[in-house]
């Protein structure tokens, strides 16, 4: 009895098992329609929302940031192979490092920079950017030469290509290439061997003396980056910054100091000087080689005897037929004195210029009669080299190698533009933008002044 009820027990176990495996089986193959409909999926709808991240682009750029605008929170780039610009927005998803990969504000980035950047093209949001590890740079260069024909820049050594996409900044303004002077200071900034950016970090401002009735002939040195002959309603460009400025006429005059700030006018009063009588000493020059010429404040000398010279500055220019011309500056202040001028052969291989070198300030030593005209704008004070030329339109004698002309009239900014006028034998015309109203420029730099604002709150 006890075996059969054991083999009736085995067999129900055997019977439950096969009907749980038959019941899974037919659940795995689906018998029935309902089983192999799938869910429905729901239909996804565009909300214009996207979660963004430093992984959410779909396009990268080594492009030059041209613009930024902190109130509508948008950088504005230019594409360098196309030289197309695009503006992309920016949120607190939006990381922003330096070329070393650190963390920077946006306060830190400047019209000018290059960077590497990613972003979503569509939703035209900036998802990273970096100041371009590749790009070099070279801060607060002074000494620097542009050559617009050959479209060069040289510095120390170094020969660099100037581009389509070139730019010319000064703060957040652009600036065109001939609105740089000799005297800026720049920061250059480039891929390879091609500058991108030249920025001016230290500009310049103009400076222009009243009650100079007295002094008129004289010279005028500021700091020691500007030295000239005062003359009639002159309008001197002048590095900005704080200057010690010497006055001297006839051994007279005196020390002021006054501070240019970028693109204004100082007016300096010089009536105030000490005029005394004239005082004159005697110079001996010695030139070598002896049958050099010997120009004074723009005037030939006879350097084989004493030359009297009024108390005070003066320059000189001595050149010969095949020794490299010199201009320097001798002060005068005792009754006697001597000065050695001692001129450099000029190698076969660099046949020195044959036109004379320009005599600032005095009466020019050159050998042409063509022309330089200024067609526009038209009704602006024209200024070449500091000297007051005339009211547009206008011209004046045409002397090779480079210069400053200077645009001014009441009520607009003044501008000065760095010429370079060539040796041909002919005349040659410039016309230049029309000045902007002050008024408008105060509003732009009222808009600069929130800029910066903006950029210390965050």
């Amino acid at each position: 009895m006890t075996g059969e009820r054991n083999t009736g027990k085995t067999m129900g176990i055997k019977s439950g098992i096969w009907g749980v495996l038959t019941a899974l089986f037919l659940a795995s193959c689906g018998t029935g329609k309902e089983a192999v409909e799938p869910s429905p999926t729901p239909q996804r709808v565009d909300t214009g929302f996207i979660l963004t991240g430093p992984d959410s682009y779909d396009s990268a750029d080594t492009a030059i940031l041209v613009g930024r605008d902190d109130r509508e929170s948008t950088l504005t780039f230019l594409n360098l192979e196309l030289g197309r610009r695009y503006t992309l927005a920016l949120d607190g998803t939006t990381r922003l490092r330096d070329k070393y990969g650190q963390s920077i504000s946006l306060g830190q980035l400047n019209r000018g920079d290059i960077v590497d950047i990613t972003f979503l093209k569509e939703k035209k949001h900036l998802t990273t950017l970096q100041l371009s590890p590749q790009a070099w740079i070279y801060e607060d260069v002074e000494n620097y030469e542009i050559d617009p024909v050959r479209r060069e820049m040289t510095i120390g050594s170094e020969i660099f290509k100037l581009t389509e996409n070139t730019q010319y900044v000064s703060g957040s303004q652009s600036m065109e290439e001939a609105d740089l002077t000799p005297m800026d200071v720049v920061s250059v900034l480039g891929l390879d061997s091609q500058v991108l950016t030249v920025r001016v970090e230290k500009g310049h401002g103009y400076l222009r003396l009243e009650n100079d009735e007295n002094f008129i002939g004289g010279w005028i040195e500021v700091g020691q980056s500007v030295i000239q002959r005062i003359s009639e309603d002159m309008l001197l460009l002048v590095p900005e910054g704080t200057f010690d400025v010497l006055i001297s006429h006839r051994g007279g005059g005196g020390a002021k100091t006054v501070t240019i700030r970028q693109n204004q006018e100082t007016v300096l009063d010089i009536g105030d000087l000490e005029i005394p009588e004239p005082q004159t000493g005697t110079v001996l020059f010695s030139l070598s080689p002896a049958s050099a010429e010997l120009y004074v404040d723009g005037s030939p000398v006879d350097a084989s005897g004493p030359v009297t010279l009024e108390y005070g500055l003066h320059q000189i220019i001595a050149r010969a037929e095949g020794y490299q011309s010199i201009t320097q500056y001798i002060r005068v202040g005792q009754a006697s004195t001597g000065f050695q001028v001692t001129l450099e052969a000029v190698e076969e291989e660099s046949p020195e210029k044959t036109q004379a070198p320009e005599v600032s300030g005095g009466d020019e030593v050159t050998t042409d009669y063509y022309k330089v005209f200024i067609d526009g704008p038209e009704g602006v004070e024209v200024y070449l080299d500091g000297r007051y030329v005339g009211t547009s339109p206008c011209s004046f004698e045409k002397t090779a190698g480079d210069h400053v002309i200077t645009l001014r009239k009441s009520g607009y900014v003044t501008r000065s533009y760095h010429i370079t006028v060539d040796s041909e034998n002919k005349d040659i015309s410039y016309s230049f933008a029309e000045l902007a109203d002050s008024a408008t420029a105060g509003a732009d730099s009222v808009s600069d002044a929130w800029n910066d604002i903006l950029d210390m709150l965050n």
